[in-house]
């Protein structure tokens, strides 16, 4: 069975750096025939952070990753855990919520360095330097 991960913004910039813990990280994945996502909210954030000289790979590395739009499903999971979390106390970032609604809606991996990011029970994580 094809297991995709959704890659998350940190792990995207880490990859885009050229940092060996994630490059091996992500063509380990590749080798084994998984494939690479990305959402609407990781683009937006490497874009916001991006350097004119990194345009090039930038996209180029975007573009071979399969995109997951957000759509309205996510947008509705999105608030609805927000509001979850915050009656126990917890505050979720918009953007991390998303990410997470994505990866769950789509039953993907979501692959992060900020596991505390993300409290969902019904989200499977995986960090690049815990593999």
């Amino acid at each position: 069975m094809l297991k995709i991960y959704l890659l998350d913004s940190d792990v995207i910039i880490a990859y885009l750096r050229g940092l060996k813990e994630a490059v091996d990280f992500a063509d380990h994945l590749l080798r084994d025939g998984s494939m690479l996502g990305c959402c609407s909210v990781n683009v937006a954030e490497v874009y916001a952070g991006m350097k004119e000289k990194e345009r090039t790979t930038t996209e180029n590395l975007i573009d071979s990753l399969k995109f997951f739009p957000v759509n309205l499903e996510e947008a509705k999971l999105t608030g609805n855990m927000i509001r979850h979390y915050r009656s126990k106390g917890v505050t979720l970032g918009l953007a991390d919520a998303m990410i997470a609604a994505v990866a769950i809606q789509n039953d993907l991996i979501l692959v992060t360095y900020n596991e505390r990011h993300y409290p969902m029970e019904e989200l499977k994580l995986l960090s690049p330097g815990k593999s």
